[in-house]
């Protein structure tokens, strides 16, 4: 496990890498600005008192190492594998929350994810931005690099029109429609939050027999447990990620499962010919951490009302 270390030379002041610096002093210079806002986006943003400065990037290339002979980010950490019966305990569930050896590999995977964001935000902060809306994450293989990712995030950077900013700049995945309707409810967003969390169980015997094509239709639950925890470990850490923060909530903008079936690492090393398998899953939760603002309260109005039926009788005092 290791990620793409850059030098120091590589980039300008405010961390940013000299073409994106070149970038952003020629948009501040022209006055103009770029983003990929639809019309509708537009409007909603400028109703609420933002405007546009452009569109912004952060990028960053990892390495992220495979198998080893020794080692697997995917170990079940199941002591019977290889010799599983039905005696045998039931498989639990490795999750990297709870110090997996998976944990090592989210750990790299947020860390790219974060780079990238950050070089966003240096875009943002060039470019006298106040946050940026519309952010979104995504990840490819790099080209002829099977073990390396390229982790981008792009957005429109905008600017408030008044006179109170925000101490640092916020970042969201809402876009401005989205972003419009948050600010009117009285909230605003604090940060983009990437909940990740990968869990590895083996298949006992107790899920192999329920998999059985004489078993029926019945509930596999080992890998109702795999999911189930999976999912609970990444919530707990956008949760915490939130509460870092300081804001008062998270908006949920995507919740992604992965499943796939990899060959038991234990079982393999006690014995080659085994065949014994593992499930792992991989549940990534995206988010925008809120906090509440207020503002002042006009006066209540009264309301006056008239009866305009000159048959309804009034009511008689008691």
């Amino acid at each position: 496990m290791e990620g793409v270390s850059m030098g120091g030379e590589w980039f300008a002041d405010g961390g940013l890498p000299p073409v994106a610096a070149a970038r952003t002093a020629e948009a501040r210079q022209r006055g103009t600005w770029s983003s990929a806002l639809s019309t509708g986006e537009f409007a909603a943003i400028r109703s609420v008192g933002f405007e546009p400065v452009g569109q912004v990037l952060g990028t960053a290339v990892y390495r992220v190492a495979g198998r080893a002979a020794g080692w697997s980010y995917y170990d079940c950490g199941y002591q019977n594998a290889g010799w599983s019966s039905r005696r045998s305990a039931p498989a639990g569930v490795a999750v990297s929350g709870q110090g997996a050896a998976s944990k090592a590999l989210v750990d790299v995977l947020l860390s790219a994810r974060h780079a990238a964001l950050g070089r966003m935000i240096a875009e943002c902060t060039a470019l006298g931005g106040d946050g940026v809306v519309a952010a979104d994450l995504t990840m490819a293989p790099f080209p002829a690099a099977p073990h390396c990712f390229e982790f981008q995030v792009i957005g429109t950077a905008v600017r408030a029109q008044g006179q109170v900013r925000p101490r640092r700049p916020f970042t969201t995945h809402l876009d401005g429609q989205g972003f419009a309707k948050l600010i009117a409810a009285g909230w605003v967003p604090v940060e983009l939050l990437v909940g990740l969390a990968i869990g590895t169980r083996h298949d006992d015997w107790t899920t192999r027999r329920q998999n059985w094509f004489a078993a029926g239709n019945q509930e596999v639950t080992g890998w109702s447990q795999l999911v189930a925890l999976t999912r609970h470990d990444a919530r707990r850490q956008i949760g915490e990620q939130a509460w870092h923060t300081g804001a008062d909530g998270v908006v949920l903008g995507d919740n992604r499962l992965r499943v796939w079936e990899e060959a038991c690492f234990r079982a393999r090393r006690r014995n080659n010919d085994s065949d014994q398998k593992d499930h792992v899953a991989e549940a990534t939760l995206i988010g925008t951490a809120v906090a509440a603002f207020t503002t002042r309260q006009a006066p209540p109005r009264t309301l006056t009302v008239m009866p305009l039926d000159p048959k309804r009788r009034r009511p008689r005092p008691a």
